[in-house]
C-alpha cells in the first residue's frame, strides 16, 4: 500500500487521551465529531504549530536536532540537564523535553543517528495534539498573570507561535486588566501600607484598626481607594515599555544569536524593568501623593501634577528614583531565583502528562516567590515611599537616601525599614487569586485557548 502525505498507509494507534484532543482540537461545529474537511483543516493547522517548534529547537538550521540543542533549549529555560539526560530523553522519552509533560511509546530517532530531522519529527508529533514545546513558557507566565502591585518583575517569556499569531497582546492585554481590577480590590491595603510608611513611628504608633479609622474619618469610605486611579493607569504604559525593551535588552546581551542563558535574562529583565521605571516614575510619585492627600488638597491627578511643578519644580517627579532602581535588583532576582526553583522542583518531581501545574500550584509558587523578594526591597521601597512624600508631609526634613537611612536606622532601628510591611503582606494572597480569576475570563474572552 501507498505511503500517504501525512505518513504510512498502515495507521499507528493512538492512545485515546490524544483521540479526544484531536477531535476537540480540529471539531469546529461541536458536533463530537471530525468531518473530512475539519480534519484536513486541523493537519494543516497542526503542521504549522510543529514547524515552528521544530525552527526554535534546531538552533543552529541545519535541519536536525541533536543533544547540544536539546541541552540548550532547555537551559534558555532554566532547566540544566547532563549529555546522559540528554542522550536518554532523545532516545526512549522525548515527550521529557517537551517540558517533562507526556510519555512516547517508542522512539522519535527512528535512523538511531541520535539527531531528529524534520520528517522524522513531523511523522511522530503529527497526530500528537499536544505537541507545542513551549508548555513551560505557556503554563508558567509569572508576572503577566499575577499581579500584586509591584512591577519590578521580570517579563514573562513567550513562545515563537504566540509572538507570530499575535497571542502576545492579547495575553499582555488580559494582564493588565486583571492588575486593574487586582489593584482595585486591594487598593485599601495598598493605601494602609503607604500610610504607615509615611507616618508611622516609634513616636506615632499606627495598627492597622487605628490607621483605618483614621482614613475612614478623615475622607470616609471613598478615601480607602485614593491614588488608585493613577495605580491603574501607569499598568498599560510600563507593560508595554517594559516588554518591548525586555526584548531588545536579551538581543544586545545575549552572548549567541537566538540564545539567552539564565543570567542574561536576568540582566535584561533588571535592565527593561529600569528603562520602564525611568519612563513612569513621575506616574509613581504622583501616585504616592495622591494616596496620601487631605480631603481638598487636590482636585484630581492634573491638579496634582499642576501643583507640584509649581511649587517643587520638575526634580520632584523623580524623588525616590535611586532607591526605587536600586529595588529592581533584589526583588527581581530573589523572585526570578526562587520561583525558578519551585518551577523546576515541580516539574522534576510531580509533572507526569503535562507541563500545566493547576491553579494552586502556580499561585503557590507566585504567592512564594513575591513575597521573598518583597522581603528583600522592602526597605529600599519604604525609602522611596518617604522621599517621595517629604514635601507633602508638614515638618518633613528633605533628605538624601543615605541620611535617611541612618535616621531611622538611628531613631527606630532595623524594624523601621519595614514599617507597612503587615498590610503588604495582607494583600498579596487576595491580589494574586484576584488576578488570575479575571486573567481566566479575559483569555477566554479574548479568544485565548489554555
Amino acid at each position: 500500500m501507498e505511503d500517504s502525505p501525512y505518513g504510512s498507509a498502515e495507521p499507528r494507534p493512538l492512545p485515546p487521551p490524544y483521540e479526544e484532543k484531536i477531535i476537540s482540537s480540529g471539531d469546529r461545529n461541536k458536533d463530537e465529531g471530525l468531518d473530512f474537511s475539519e480534519f484536513s483543516k486541523y493537519l494543516k493547522e497542526h503542521e504549522k504549530k510543529l514547524q515552528l517548534t521544530f525552527k526554535s529547537l534546531d538552533k543552529n538550521k541545519d535541519g536536525r536536532i541533536d543533544i547540544t540543542e536539546i541541552r540548550q533549549s532547555l537551559a534558555d529555560l532554566g532547566l540544566e540537564i547532563s549529555k546522559e539526560h540528554a542522550e536518554k530523553i532523545l532516545q526512549r522519552y522525548f515527550s521529557l523535553f517537551i517540558y517533562y509533560s507526556s510519555h512516547l511509546t517508542y522512539s522519535i530517532d527512528v535512523d538511531g543517528t541520535m539527531t531528529v530531522d524534520w520528517n522524522e519529527w513531523r511523522e511522530h508529533f503529527l497526530f500528537n495534539p499536544a505537541t507545542n514545546l513551549q508548555e513551560i513558557v505557556r503554563y508558567w507566565k509569572h508576572s503577566t498573570v499575577l499581579d500584586i502591585g509591584d512591577s519590578l518583575t521580570i517579563p514573562d517569556e513567550f513562545t515563537e507561535e504566540e509572538k507570530t499569531t499575535g497571542l502576545w497582546w492579547k495575553q499582555l492585554s488580559a494582564g493588565a486588566v486583571a492588575g486593574a481590577v487586582s489593584r482595585t480590590g486591594t487598593a485599601p491595603l495598598d493605601r494602609m501600607k503607604v500610610f504607615m510608611q509615611v507616618h508611622a513611628s516609634t513616636t506615632n504608633k499606627i495598627s492597622l484598626v487605628s490607621g483605618f479609622k483614621q482614613m475612614l474619618k478623615e475622607g470616609g469610605v471613598a478615601s480607602l481607594w485614593r491614588g488608585n486611579g493613577i495605580n491603574v493607569m501607569k499598568i498599560a504604559p510600563e507593560t508595554a515599555i517594559k516588554f518591548m525593551a525586555y526584548e531588545q535588552y536579551k538581543k544586545l546581551l545575549s552572548s549567541e544569536p537566538g540564545k539567552v542563558k539564565s543570567h542574561e535574562r536576568f540582566m535584561a529583565g533588571s535592565l527593561a524593568g529600569a528603562t520602564a521605571q525611568t519612563a513612569i516614575y513621575p506616574m509613581e510619585v504622583m501616585k504616592t501623593r495622591m494616596t496620601l492627600r487631605k480631603t481638598g488638597q487636590y482636585s484630581g491627578m492634573f491638579d496634582c501634577a499642576k501643583k507640584v511643578l509649581k511649587n517643587e519644580g520638575v526634580k520632584a517627579f523623580y524623588k525616590g528614583y535611586i532607591p526605587n532602581i536600586l529595588g529592581i535588583i533584589p526583588y527581581a532576582g530573589i523572585d526570578l531565583a526562587v520561583y525558578e526553583s519551585l518551577k523546576n522542583f515541580w516539574l522534576s518531581h510531580y509533572a507526569k502528562d503535562t507541563a500545566n501545574p493547576g491553579v494552586l500550584v502556580l499561585l503557590g509558587c507566585g504567592t512564594i516567590s513575591s513575597t521573598c523578594g518583597q522581603l528583600a526591597s522592602y526597605p529600599l521601597a519604604l525609602i522611596r515611599t518617604r522621599m517621595q512624600a517629604q514635601a507633602s508631609v508638614e515638618g518633613s526634613e528633605q533628605l538624601p537616601m543615605n541620611l535617611m537611612v541612618k535616621k531611622i536606622m538611628k531613631k527606630e532601628g532595623f524594624f523601621g525599614l519595614y514599617r507597612g510591611i503587615l498590610p503588604n503582606f495582607m494583600k498579596v494572597i487576595p491580589a494574586v487569586s484576584i488576578s488570575y480569576v479575571v486573567y481566566e475570563y479575559m483569555r477566554s474572552g479574548l479568544g485565548i485557548q489554555k
